[in-house]
């Protein structure tokens, strides 16, 4: 088993969010499982041989995941680091919950997902409920919260400002329930910024000091529910600042950044 340590998304030197690559493991889902949460941070486990394309498969700390796309980020810095692995040559790979095909690129220093958009569960909630799960009293949102997927679907939450972006402190365990009633994968609480760009925070874990420093699939969701191409903040809630980047192009979509060896 070969193990990588690498940071994505990084927005400046040493900044990105963590996760482990593990090559050569044969190991199964409850132990993959047990390696993440020993590990305390996401894993993704690159399984080749018998399956083509090679399949990924991703662990949390507290639990499987169908897709993380730093995660995938870092797949891809791997394996484009492989002896005769063209720079200009797209590499497809397959999640393993789902079988979504996930096709891997390179652009200069940055790496790239290209995938289609997912559907989505119709979801709605009122100003009411999202207060109580935001934990903010008289709460409303920029606009209607809407939900879009590019394999994990995310309720879309916009404020105002930063400001009022930085100020939540939701009841993540409440969060948590909503999601498995809705079947959503948490809220992305979102902004834009003065200089063009957005910002934003994931709720989706139970621990705020696990709060997610990028999230691409939410990056992806907010650009496929916009339908703009997206320059993305986000982690400076956890100091790891990140910058995420989507591009729309047909009906795909491509979610790109940094990714490097810690």
């Amino acid at each position: 088993m070969h193990v990588h340590h690498l940071i994505c998304f990084g927005a400046g030197a040493g900044a990105g969010n963590p996760a482990l690559v593990i090559e050569g493991d044969t190991s199964d889902a409850s132990a993959r499982q047990a390696f993440a949460r020993a590990r305390g941070t996401t894993c993704v486990f690159v399984d080749e041989g018998a399956h083509a394309p090679m399949r990924v498969d991703y662990f949390y700390p507290h639990m499987r995941s169908p897709l993380c796309l730093h995660a995938t980020l870092a797949v891809a810095a791997v394996l484009f680091a492989r002896p005769g692995r063209a720079r200009d040559a797209g590499l497809m790979v397959q999640t393993a919950m789902k079988s979504q095909q996930l096709l891997l690129t390179r652009e200069g220093d940055d790496y790239f997902v290209r995938l289609a958009p997912q559907p989505a569960p119709a979801v709605d909630i009122d100003d009411a409920r999202l207060a109580a799960l935001l934990n903010a009293p008289g709460f409303q949102a920029l606009a209607r919260p809407r939900v879009a997927s590019v394999g994990s679907p995310k309720l879309l939450v916009q404020v105002a400002h930063t400001a009022a972006l930085y100020a939540l402190a939701p009841d993540l365990a409440a969060i948590a329930e909503w999601g498995r009633e809705s079947g959503v994968n948490g809220l992305y609480v979102w902004c834009r910024r003065p200089d063009g760009a957005c910002e934003g925070r994931n709720f989706n874990h139970l621990d705020p000091a696990l709060e997610d420093s990028a999230t691409g699939v939410a990056a992806g969701a907010l650009s496929v529910a916009l339908r703009e191409n997206l320059v993305l903040h986000q982690g400076r809630a956890t100091g790891r600042n990140c910058l995420i980047r989507t591009r729309l192009e047909g009906d795909t979509l491509l979610i790109g950044g940094k990714a490097t060896l810690a």
